[in-house]
């Protein structure tokens, strides 16, 4: 059985193709230049864990991934965060990062221990809004650890993260022989794992006749992938078609693609970090 590591690009990387994509996509620039930004921010936290801890928590063979974390150390950059989302969020982001920072720490950190817990983006008693800001924190922390993880998998994964346990954000396909290969990147850790080509990730449909992939000719390597059963999609970035594409970036800038998707009654299976 193979071992699965994980191989996502460099974080700035991804704050170039956001950039990049932002002037290539106009009507997705705001929320591309977001995204810049809250992974500039996301990269500066980790490189500050790392200096201040050497490299932190060790991951555990004997307990599960989400036990072996100590989430303290995030704590104190909540208000940096809030600060960044204050300048450069969208008002409604701004609005919750205003009513988050006159919260007591305690909420902050229940907050992270109730999203940490949760394998969702639903948190109890929580706004939505709030959430994005535990999960902004958790993300490149769960990344860091999750790529020190081995774990050992069949040919093809399970439907949610083998280490996290979270929903997949974005599909890939990967050139492999004569053709493309499916791969899927978990919401949080951002592990990608194998996953079967014709087969839904959300209900585990199989007929080749309730599943089907949607594309735009401005989106020539990105498409929906639908399932008529579960009524659930997922965006798909085809890296045959463009092997500069970054997955978990590019998939930011498939508005249309999820628009015309939710006006035919599907749901997104995961949201992205930006809650789309």
């Amino acid at each position: 059985m193979p071992r699965q590591k994980n191989s996502q690009p460099r974080w700035d990387q991804r704050i170039d193709r956001a950039k990049e994509l932002a002037e290539v996509y106009p009507f997705a620039s705001e929320i591309l230049s977001f995204y810049a930004e809250i992974a500039s921010f996301q990269k500066s936290l980790l490189a500050g864990l790392k200096s201040a801890g050497g490299n932190g928590a060790q991951p555990s063979d004997f307990l599960p991934f989400r036990d072996s974390l100590d989430l303290a150390p995030l704590l104190p950059s909540f208000p940096a965060l809030f600060s960044l989302v204050g300048r450069v969020g969208t008002s409604v982001l701004a609005q919750a990062a205003e009513e988050l920072a006159h919260e007591d720490s305690a909420y902050w950190e229940e907050l992270l221990s109730a999203y940490w817990g949760t394998e969702s983006d639903e948190v109890e008693d929580a706004p939505q809004t709030h959430v994005f800001f535990a999960r902004a924190l958790l993300q490149p922390y769960a990344e860091h650890f999750a790529a020190r993880w081995a774990v050992d998998l069949p040919r093809f994964g399970p439907s949610v993260c083998p280490i996290c346990g979270s929903k997949p954000q974005v599909g890939v396909l990967r050139e492999e022989g004569h053709g493309a290969k499916r791969s899927l990147v978990c919401s949080l850790c951002l592990t990608e794992w194998d996953y079967r080509r014709v087969v839904c990730p959300a209900c585990g449909e199989e007929r080749f006749d309730k599943l089907a992939a949607y594309t735009a000719s401005q989106f020539e390597h990105m498409r929906v992938e639908a399932c008529d059963t579960c009524k659930t999609y997922i965006n798909t970035v085809d890296l045959t078609k463009n092997g500069l594409a970054i997955p978990v970036v590019d998939e930011l800038a498939a508005l249309p693609l999820g628009l015309w998707a939710q006006e035919n009654g599907y749901t997104k299976l995961q949201s992205n970090l930006l809650g789309i």
